[in-house]
């Protein structure tokens, strides 16, 4: 745990560093001086210009489905920032709440995996190589898996059941667990941009909404942690927020990256498909029943299912 403990007062300094650049800046200064109003015309200005550029050069080099697929990943990320705001008003869940919310989580993801992700990739595979699609998909989520493993295995960080109120006054903890939110993002950011990127809209749509649904309890499993351990509480939604701002990352690479090379679109559903499978049987199940049995978590996984099944199938 000493490396883990090293790199984590590393990020943190870093971290602490380029925050008090950017305040002590004398464009900073100048903005703290304006009137409430003006300055924050200015800041969303800058914000609309930035955002004007990046979607603007995208739909020149990539198109208007490269687009509509990274704005799909901002949102779902953007969903991780919903799920914390309960920690505005509480400061703690019952347990078979935030079970039986992670439970329809993982159901959610465990649907849209199946539907959105393999089932079409084995078709676009079969159009390429007739007859193999099933054994180009399974490479690709066996790499997806071990991808995360080693991701898992280098990079620190603890894991949902290692968090508990026992744990609230170790500030180590909680940010190596922010730490594995942000990891395990990526790779959802990247199955909406791989599903957008086949073209399909209605794939992209349905996985987008699941990974969306997806992170509102793990917005919340950061908040709350956060405001226990005495943070402001805003601070500690804004926190949560950036953890899943890394999926529109993942979202455009996992959507430029199959647009210019069609080939590897099967592989990569696969990949993303392994990745959000390790996800939800590493982490999220069992966390549902970290203190035992959770019969809530189970049907709310079944629920979460039949939900996302039946969007799908509506959709479709």
């Amino acid at each position: 745990m000493t490396l883990a403990s090293d790199t984590l007062t590393a990020l943190q300094h870093y971290l602490k560093t380029q925050v008090a650049r950017i305040t002590a800046s004398e464009f900073y200064q100048n903005l703290l001086l304006m009137p409430f109003f003006k300055r924050w015309a200015i800041l969303s200005g800058l914000f609309l210009l930035s955002q004007l550029l990046v979607f603007g050069s995208l739909y020149l080099l990539f198109g208007k489905i490269v687009v509509i697929g990274f704005f799909a990943s901002i949102l779902a990320g953007l969903a991780t920032g919903v799920g914390a705001l309960p920690a505005l008003f509480f400061k703690n869940i019952s347990n078979n709440l935030f079970n039986s919310m992670l439970g329809a989580a993982a159901g959610v993801m465990l649907a849209a995996t199946a539907f959105s992700l393999l089932v079409p990739g084995m078709a676009y595979a079969n159009l390429l190589w007739a007859g193999k699609g099933i054994y180009i998909v399974s490479a690709g989520m066996l790499i997806g898996a071990l991808f995360l493993h080693f991701a898992d295995r280098q990079l620190p960080h603890v894991h949902f059941d290692s968090v508990s109120d026992k744990h609230l006054m170790s500030l180590n903890k909680i940010w190596l667990f922010i730490i594995a939110i942000t990891i395990h993002n990526f790779p959802e950011g990247m199955s909406v941009g791989v599903s957008f990127g086949s073209g399909d809209m209605k794939n992209g749509v349905v996985l987008a909404v699941a990974i969306a649904l997806q992170n509102i309890p793990e917005g919340l499993a950061v908040a709350l942690p956060l405001v226990g351990l005495g943070y402001n509480k805003w601070r500690a939604v804004g926190i949560a927020t950036v953890t899943g701002l890394v999926e529109p990352v993942g979202g455009l690479l996992g959507i430029t990256m199959v647009t210019v090379f069609q080939p590897i679109l099967p592989v990569a559903m696969g990949f993303a498909a392994g990745a959000m499978l390790f996800v939800i049987s590493e982490e999220i199940i069992p966390e549902t029943h970290a203190d035992g049995r959770s019969r809530y978590a189970t049907f709310a996984l079944m629920l979460g299912f039949i939900i996302m099944m039946v969007l799908d199938n509506m959709l479709g």
